[in-house]
């Protein structure tokens, strides 16, 4: 069996849990601050800065923040604000990563993408370095990597295919 899950299955088994609903520059979550949430982005677009810097902005259904402060029992290292009006699919952290197996593979995927896509532009920015690239054709993959560390490019974030 893959581990992967299947969009349909997964947004039914969200589609019970409450939903959050923002306005365009609401906060969804504040560095700093503990909520025992995860949020999963069913409909609009959010900004994701960290100390003052827009590190990704989101707008693919099935995007999960929260995780990383719900897996680590530690708050949240980034502030999310709504671009727009959205809407947020809200789980209790702790209840619902031991009760559904699915949802913690899911968060685990999400997770695991992150690492690689990461590691991947790592990599590339050794090379650039070694090859004595511009310091500034670096930065830009240094920030690359921060958002694929937050947010991964492939929309893999997603209860289904993004286009």
């Amino acid at each position: 069996m893959p581990l992967s899950h299947d969009p349909a299955t997964f947004q039914k088994k969200l589609a019970a849990l409450p939903v959050m609903k923002c306005q365009a520059g609401d906060e969804v979550l504040i560095a700093g601050s503990k909520t025992g949430k995860l949020f999963f982005l069913k409909s609009g677009a959010v900004e994701v800065t960290k100390d003052g810097v827009q590190i990704a902005q989101v707008s693919t259904p099935g995007a999960v923040f929260g995780e990383l402060a719900a897996l680590l029992d530690q708050p949240h290292t980034a502030d999310v604000r709504a671009l727009e009006q959205a809407e947020f699919l809200v789980a209790d952290a702790p209840t619902l990563l031991a009760i559904d197996p699915a949802v913690a593979l899911y968060v685990a995927a999400i997770l695991a993408r992150r690492l690689d896509n990461a590691n991947r532009a790592l990599l590339e920015i050794k090379h650039q370095l070694r090859a004595g690239e511009p310091r500034s054709a670096i930065a830009k993959k240094v920030e690359k990597v921060e958002g694929l560390l937050m947010f991964p490019l492939d929309g893999y974030d997603s209860f289904g295919p993004t286009a």
